[in-house]
């Protein structure tokens, strides 16, 4: 794997950690700070997509932009399941649940005919039982946490989807030109879905301004677009598993900032996921390192 793109991949775990924090942290709605983060990817994406990749946006073919709608779709499911569960629910469970992304992509990798390694699918139905006890833990406390839990869960599938479509678009596409028609797509249906349900889109105070503005820079624009960068390179299942590591660091961004700490009861589920995602980082490169040993072997002879 480059190492170049692991470094970026770390960099966009990272600031996609902030995602949570900032949100909760954040005097607007979920589904318009979900708008707004991505309206104004757009905005700043737009500008260099028109004098850098028009001639590859015109020539992109019909089930390429297909795709990259069908992206955008799911990510504006992801952004409108998950930001108001993190009003409905502790950041460390919303967070840990959202990430759950992996093990639907390895479910999903699986339908398509791909057959992950035994340690990926023990990984994944370890880090199953860690999300077990998170929704566990928020069971004990209210109902409105609970269904907060599940939203955020539908958002991990969502992602799910969106990680799969992006890899197969970014086989022919450039990660702006293809973030642009994601993030475009997202926009337009989040602002229908704002409308609908009557989210208040303005009127905030300059502190909500800057926020949405920093998520904007951090979250999305490092955050998902270096993973749409990425990949092409790494692969959905490295990328996604990544995602898990959003955990932790949301998690400890949260008690530092907000003072929010998780329930006792969520801890063993947090340690659980992690300790499934080493599973699946292990197994997933484990055929790349046997390919490595068999082509040393072969020159060696």
């Amino acid at each position: 794997m480059p190492r170049a793109d692991l470094g970026l991949l770390a960099v966009a775990v990272a600031a996609v950690s902030l995602s949570a924090p900032l949100i909760a942290a954040t005097a607007a709605p979920g589904l318009a700070i979900a708008f707004w983060r991505n309206a104004m990817a757009v905005g700043a994406l737009t500008p260099v997509v028109l004098l850098r990749h028009r001639a590859e946006l015109r020539g992109a073919g019909r089930r390429t932009v297909l795709l990259a709608v069908a992206a955008g779709a799911l990510l504006a499911v992801h952004f409108g399941a998950w930001l108001p569960s993190l009003r409905m629910t502790s950041v460390a469970s919303s967070t840990a649940l959202v990430t759950t992304t992996p093990l639907w992509t390895t479910l999903l990798l699986r339908l398509r005919g791909h057959r992950p390694p035994a340690l990926v699918w023990a990984g994944t139905w370890l880090a199953f039982l860690g999300v077990a006890g998170l929704t566990g833990a928020d069971l004990s406390l209210s109902p409105r946490a609970l269904a907060g839990d599940a939203l955020a869960l539908a958002g991990g599938i969502a992602a799910a989807g969106y990680v799969l479509l992006g890899a197969e678009v970014r086989r022919t596409v450039s990660t702006v030109t293809y973030s642009w028609l994601c993030y475009g797509t997202t926009t337009v249906l989040l602002l229908a879905v704002c409308l609908t349900a009557g989210a208040r889109l303005g009127g905030y105070d300059g502190g909500t301004w800057l926020k949405l503005l920093l998520l904007t820079a951090t979250a999305q624009l490092m955050g998902h677009s270096l993973m749409n960068r990425v990949v092409k390179t790494l692969g959905p299942s490295v990328v996604s598993t990544a995602m898990l590591l959003e955990t932790p660091g949301a998690a400890l961004l949260a008690a530092l900032w907000l003072g929010q700490l998780p329930p006792p009861a969520a801890w063993p589920g947090l340690v659980v996921i992690l300790a499934g995602l080493a599973l699946v980082v292990r197994g997933d490169a484990a055929p790349a390192r046997k390919a490595g040993s068999g082509a040393t072997a072969s020159r060696s002879a």
